[in-house]
């Protein structure tokens, strides 16, 4: 219990409440008149030239409600106060009902302690004025069921706007951690083909300088490559809100048929082989660009790790029910953990995660390094 309570006294207050809005505007316009319609035309209003202008002057109190609401509360039943004091019995103003806005603004917009003080100075006044014979034991009871409903109310938006929050800042962090892993998939891919291609033309420079010029190409080629997807992601983080309503993807949107430019060849590396085997064409665009994707970052890794590797098969196969990746080298793995740290693989078994799949890899029984993905092929996301 006394966990729950400094739990309540510790919350926060929603992040940026809004100011007046034009209805709240409105409303003070509307009551305004009818308070003083109320003062003028009640035969029965008891003390009006007291009850008529204190109403009146807590009337703004509503355009401050969400963005001081402790103060606001405070003012208006702590000046209630005083006047029941001052005649000798409660404003019997109708128009008074406004009031009750200002309890649930402090539910809804005000921190823990904030609403604790406030319903506490809600209460204590309530009960001086039962104490005081301003107020009968129906109108006490009333009152606390009319408040206890406005508060329930206000505590379940204010939940609603806190759930939603916290989804938004889930989907934002979805949103960041599959940027890093298109960066890491597109980019880096890029960058290790231009390192290895430069290598290669660095040491065959010497010998045969036709060679170092068609790896400086493919360097040209590659960097242009990695530039253009770097500006789509740019103008994608730059693009808060698109016209049609929905965001373009982070990056080009490659798939299972574009498998095939993994297979360009590449002077002083692994020769690419890239075998197709089912109907590929239905595949969903998501589940054949992660497929394309796994397949990618599986080549980028055998070219950092596979020591003296020859040959780098990657095979797809598509069922009724499934899509089956399997990617395999034949070098040898690099001495230590290298190869099965970083970011890579896990944002590999990510990819494939958040679509329903698995995502595996380690070495073969004999050499080089086999990645193995199966993905439904709905895409059935979890």
């Amino acid at each position: 219990m006394r966990r729950l309570l400094r739990s309540i006294w510790d919350e926060p207050a929603p992040a940026d409440p809004p100011g007046p809005f034009w209805w709240d505007w409105a409303l003070v316009a509307l009551l305004v008149p009818a308070a003083i319609l109320e003062g003028l035309l009640r035969a029965d209003l008891p003390d009006r030239a007291v009850a008529v202008p204190f109403v009146l002057a807590l009337i703004p109190t509503l355009l401050w409600r969400r963005t001081r609401p402790l103060l606001m509360l405070a003012i208006a039943f702590g000046a209630g106060t005083i006047v029941s004091l001052a005649i000798g019995h409660d404003p019997n103003v109708y128009t008074m009902v406004f009031l009750v806005l200002l309890p649930f603004a402090l539910v809804r917009w005000g921190s823990g302690r904030a609403v604790v003080v406030g319903i506490a100075l809600v209460l204590l006044q309530s009960a001086l004025s039962f104490a005081l014979g301003h107020m009968g034991l129906g109108d006490a009871v009333g009152g606390f069921v009319v408040l206890a409903l406005v508060w329930a109310l206000a505590m379940a938006l204010r939940y609603r706007s806190s759930a939603r929050q916290r989804q938004l800042e889930q989907v934002r962090l979805l949103e960041r951690e599959r940027l890093a892993r298109d960066l890491h998939d597109t980019i880096a891919h890029h960058v290790s083909a231009i390192a290895i291609r430069a290598q290669a033309g660095l040491a065959t420079a010497a010998t045969n300088p036709t060679a170092a010029t068609d790896a400086l190409r493919l360097i040209d080629a590659e960097a242009s490559r990695a530039l253009n997807e770097m500006r789509t992601m740019v103008r994608y983080l730059r693009d808060d809100q698109p016209a049609n309503g929905l965001r373009s993807p982070v990056t080009p949107n490659p798939g299972i048929a574009e498998l095939a430019d993994l297979a360009a060849p590449t002077r002083g590396g692994p020769r690419i082989d890239v075998d197709i085997v089912g109907d590929v064409g239905s595949v969903p665009l998501a589940v054949a660009t992660t497929i394309y994707r796994l397949a990618q970052e599986s080549v980028t890794n055998a070219h950092r790790h596979a020591r003296r590797a020859t040959r780098i098969a990657v095979r797809v196969v598509a069922d009724d029910r499934a899509v089956h990746l399997r990617v395999s080298d034949d070098g040898e793995p690099t001495a230590g953990p290298a190869a099965a740290s970083g970011f890579g693989l896990v944002g590999m078994a990510e990819r494939a995660r958040l679509l329903g799949g698995t995502c595996e890899a380690g070495p073969n029984p004999d050499r080089g390094w086999t990645v193995a993905a199966v993905l439904p092929r709905t895409g059935a996301a979890r």
